[in-house]
């Protein structure tokens, strides 16, 4: 059993009460009476036990008791807990102290401390108080704190209701505070915070997160011991909408020349301050209809003098146009608020530091560094190029290059972003005319201490196309739209001496494709390239280009890492599209269905093109493919052919002459008959790709009418019926700069020819056969005009689609 006996003369009262949420399964027993609470009044002594053996997992208890300070004696000295033989339950002592606003009350703390804690948050050893003041009627709450901190007095104006909250496992026997003293204090309350060392805390406006009370004042005095110095942040803040006055923060710094110096909540704070001061938060008077909400959450930070903190560093922007430059510190932002150890600052003058400084074009700093470590310290720049008319700006190249301003500085670059902006018909041409660019793949890394990543903005999906490094094959990228690029530092970071930087940009007209790539390999390496947003997959109907160069004298070997495209078409279809840039050359074609061709060999600079269509899963394609490069190999039956050739037209030009000598000889004239049907064409061996259709069939699928074989009978019978030849008809328009695409997905034919000798031709299927056909007429022209009662004379190329312009068909 428990027993407490109260004196009437403390003015105490006991309260027992379940737990919330609990229900009365143990009871308290008075007598032979049991309940569910009990409460025991000043001058009662009351003898009662629980019904059950853990009364701690159901109850607890409150000890309140009332401090008159206005009409008798203040009870100044140490607070202390009764009454004693308390039960073990968790309990929490309110002492509730009147006291006239004239004079207010001063509390002070043990050598432990306080530590305020946000709202929510709890104590690690679960004691804590929490102060209240008490003005009329009116109750502000100051804060609730933990054991263990820097706060070491709080005076404030009029009454005070303090509370201390303990767990039923920890038995105390001292309050660990007292009542110091009365004092007129004029505003809301001053709390004082001492620290010793390198130290970092956190503190809060009254009423946090609700709202500071209006028009009011308050003061924190922090105490620094004289080597050190203290820096203050503001982490969380918001302003109330004022009708008089104007909400600011004034400090108060011993050896300031303007005392109090006044800043708005929005201003970077003093830092580098040497020695005590003061901090005092004021209020204003508030629109009564909407009133908004003051409040502020900061930390102050104190750590020792920086040996190179008056050592400045100068950063002319004054020529740049358009550029920002941050410098942080290491995880910001994501680890930069209330970091307990010393931290980094940057300073741009020796009183405004912080742990992030932003540095704007047109302008010249002088910015110096408290910082240990300057290791942890990071760069972020950001400049923009925009081009609105492109007749302003099609002839000029902007160089890409880290200003000498940044990369003078002694810390990390970790990025710099070039925002390029166009209109929609501008498009953006980026070269490296001195190192090219290799781009970055798993089989394919870089060695470099820095890499461009490139990211074209369109208003449908962001184009991720890739991480590329200087030193590789990559001449040329053109892109539609807007372009961010970004360089981005490996390893231990830039370093601007290691590799000069050699990217240009110039704004260009409007291309067909999202992506073009002109690559010139080094013909010893093997390059891989990879289609844009890797690993991640192209996005739905987007079409990419690459334009491969090959020497005259090489010949590249063309092949891909994949045997398919890996995926499966819900609208559309995906192709993959090779073409060598020469007159006849013929153009290969895969569906995403098929599989992709075998490593072949390119003679001529040639053409890639994989256009996507929408999958029918969140799978999306990617392909890489490799290029190698040979010297040409000398063909022994061509030299041998062309000594042949070389032969029979030395014999025949014998011939001739020795005809010529005989006819002069006879007198006799002779008859000719002309016959038609007789091949007058000089024998020799043919141009690789130069065939005209006047000495070229081989193009030609004979499907011949049963009217060619029996054509006299008809002639003879009148018929009107004209022989005609099913002819297919290969692409006569000219081989410009532009990369082979398929035609739009409503027109595309499933087509696949291949004259390739390396791979036969995949056989076809009942589905395909209806796809594939000889005669391909154009609009308008009839069945009677085929190429049979054409007289081309020109030559002819034979690429696998047909031109789009004159098929009216536009992309």
């Amino acid at each position: 059993s428990f027993t407490i006996s109260l004196h009437k003369a403390d003015n105490t009262t006991v309260m027992i009460k379940l737990r919330p949420g609990f229900s009365s399964r143990c009871r308290i027993s008075v007598k032979t009476v049991t309940m569910s609470e009990l409460k025991i009044k000043p001058g009662e002594n009351v003898t009662f036990t629980f019904t059950c053996s853990t009364p701690e997992k159901y109850f607890i208890m409150e000890i309140q008791k009332n401090i008159d300070c206005v009409s008798g004696p203040c009870p100044f000295g140490d607070v202390h807990l009764y009454p004693p033989g308390l039960p073990r339950l968790n309990r929490t002592y309110i002492w509730d102290v009147k006291a006239s606003i004239k004079a207010g009350l001063e509390l002070k703390f043990s050598a432990s401390w306080l530590r305020q804690i946000e709202p929510g948050e709890t104590c690690p050893d679960s004691v804590s108080y929490n102060i209240n003041s008490s003005i009329d009627k009116a109750t502000v709450n100051i804060g609730t704190f933990c054991r263990n901190g820097s706060v070491s007095r709080v005076k404030l104006l009029g009454g005070v209701v303090m509370s201390l909250h303990l767990p039923w496992h920890l038995a105390l026997t001292t309050s660990g505070f007292n009542i110091a003293n009365r004092a007129s204090i004029k505003r809301l309350c001053i709390i004082e915070s001492i620290l010793k060392g390198e130290s970092s805390i956190t503190l809060m406006s009254p009423n946090y997160p609700l709202g500071f009370p209006e028009d009011e004042l308050m003061t924190w005095q922090f105490v620094i011991p004289p080597s050190m110095r203290a820096s203050v942040f503001f982490h969380n803040y918001s302003l109330s909408n004022c009708e008089r006055k104007e909400e600011r923060v004034e400090y108060y710094i011993p050896g300031s020349p303007s005392n109090p110096e006044v800043f708005k909540l929005s201003d970077s704070q003093p830092a580098n301050i040497a020695g005590s001061f003061n901090m005092s938060l004021q209020g204003c008077d508030q629109d009564a209809q909407n009133p908004g909400i003051l409040r502020l959450l900061f930390q102050v930070v104190v750590q020792h003098p920086q040996v190179d903190e008056n050592v400045t560093h100068l950063v002319d922007l004054s020529r740049e146009k358009n550029m920002t430059v941050t410098i942080y510190l290491e995880g910001w932002p994501s680890h930069m608020p209330l970091m307990p150890e010393p931290i980094c600052l940057i300073c741009k003058d020796p009183r405004t530091c912080d742990r992030v400084l932003t540095l704007t074009s047109g302008a010249v700093y002088r910015i110096s560094f408290l910082c240990k470590d300057l290791s942890r310290l990071r760069i972020m720049a950001e400049k923009g190029i925009g081009c609105m008319d492109i007749h302003w700006c099609q002839r000029k190249i902007y160089s890409l290059s880290v200003p000498k301003a940044i990369t003078q500085l002694p810390i990390r670059l970790h990025t710099f972003i070039w925002k390029l902006l166009a209109t929609d018909l501008i498009n953006i041409e980026i070269t490296s005319p001195s190192l090219k660019l290799h781009q970055r793949v798993p089989e394919q890394r870089c060695n470099t201490s820095y890499g461009y990543s490139i990211v074209s903005a369109t208003p449908e999906t962001e184009l991720n196309v890739g991480v590329f490094c200087p030193g590789g094959s990559i001449e040329k990228i053109q892109m539609r739209n807007n372009i961010s690029i970004s360089l981005k530092a490996f390893g231990k970071g830039f370093i601007n001496e290691s590799i000069p930087q050699d990217l240009k940009m110039s704004f260009v007209p409007h291309i067909k494709d999202e992506c073009i790539f002109t690559v010139s390999p080094n013909p010893k390496a093997k390059v891989y390239l990879q289609s844009p947003s890797g690993p991640y997959g192209l996005p739905p109907y987007m079409s990419i280009s690459w334009f491969i160069l090959v020497p005259s004298k090489q010949t590249a070997r063309l092949g891909f890492s994949t045997d398919r495209m890996g995926i499966a078409c819900e609208t559309g279809r995906a192709y993959v599209n090779i073409k060598e840039e020469t007159p006849g050359a013929e153009e290969i074609v895969r569906r995403e269905d098929e599989l992709l061709p075998q490593p072949r060999n390119m003679h001529h600079s040639f053409w890639v093109n994989v256009s996507n269509c929408k999958p029918v899963d969140k799978t999306q394609l990617t392909l890489q493919f490799w290029v190698t490069f040979a010297d040409k190999q000398i063909d022994l039956g061509v030299i041998l052919a062309l000594v042949a050739g070389a032969g029979v037209l030395t014999a025949i030009g014998l011939t001739v002459c020795c005809v010529k000598k005989k006819k002069k000889k006879t007198q006799n004239p002779m008859v000719g008959v002309y016959n038609a049907n007789v091949n007058t064409q000089m024998p020799g061996k043919k141009g690789l790709f130069g065939k005209g259709r006047q000495n070229n069939e081989s193009h030609v699928y004979a499907v011949i009418d049963d009217a060619v074989v029996y054509g006299h009978l008809l002639k003879e019978s009148n018929g009107s019926v004209a022989p005609e030849v099913d002819v297919y008809r290969p692409f006569d328009g000219p081989i410009g700069s532009l990369p082979p695409s398929p035609p739009p997905f409503s027109f595309r034919k499933d087509i696949k020819r291949s004259s390739n000798t390396e791979e036969e031709p995949p056989s076809l299927t009942d589905a395909d056969q209806d796809t594939y056909t000889f005669a391909h007429q154009k609009s308008g022209q009839s069945e009677d005009s085929g190429d049979a009662n054409k007289t081309d004379k020109g030559d002819t190329s034979v690429p696998l689609l047909e031109n789009k312009e004159q098929d009216g068909l536009v992309e």
